[in-house]
């Protein structure tokens, strides 16, 4: 049995941010239940305006600029940093005091959350042009986010299409070994373990 699933742009949650900033796109988490805290959680911000990022004690964060200008990071606790490159990825701490100031007007931005010590993330952006494996294995969950382009996911006599915008997700399993990814875009990828 196949343990992959498919989630399209109308299966995602769009909320206004309380500072009124910009928006959170949230495409999925785990657990899906909003009133338990989640292990992981995958979403997109549109920040329209400079301002502090939101608190989120003992969480791990990756942010991945998609589109825009970019924006200066003022973190209370290192040096400030620049992402203004496409793609350009920074990992911080939930807790971690920071300010953003957009270089250019709005930004769009992947954000991966995990539970610090319940799960870690590796989180990559990849060209999709052919073909692409992935090993979900008996401890790791996967999250493709097609960001450009299509996209479809095999697995023995199954297939999964993705158009841009949409989101695969291979669940752990011992008997799924590999799946196959095929087709051409941009992919943003997000591996979840158990620390």
């Amino acid at each position: 049995m196949s343990r992959l699933a498919l989630l399209r742009a109308s299966d995602y949650r769009r909320v206004r941010w309380k500072n009124d900033g910009g928006w959170t796109t949230e495409i999925a988490r785990d657990p899906i239940d909003e009133a338990l805290d989640f292990r992981w959680r995958v979403s997109i911000a549109d920040i329209e305006s400079d301002g502090p990022f939101s608190l989120f004690p003992g969480v791990d964060r990756d942010l991945v600029l998609l589109s825009g200008a970019g924006m200066d990071l003022e973190f209370a606790d290192r040096a400030p940093l620049r992402i203004a490159e496409r793609f350009q990825h920074v990992h911080f701490r939930g807790e971690s005091e920071i300010h953003c100031r957009l270089i250019a007007g709005p930004t769009r931005d992947f954000n991966v959350m995990v539970r610090r010590g319940a799960m870690r993330a590796e989180v990559l952006a990849r060209p999709l042009v052919g073909s692409m494996v992935i090993f979900p294995e008996a401890d790791a969950e996967w999250l493709i986010y097609v960001h450009a382009g299509q996209a479809v996911a095999r697995h023995g006599d199954s297939q999964i299409p993705a158009a841009s915008g949409e989101t695969i997700l291979a669940r752990p399993d011992s008997g799924l070994g590999r799946v196959v990814l095929e087709g051409a875009g941009e992919l943003m990828l997000a591996k979840f373990v158990a620390p």
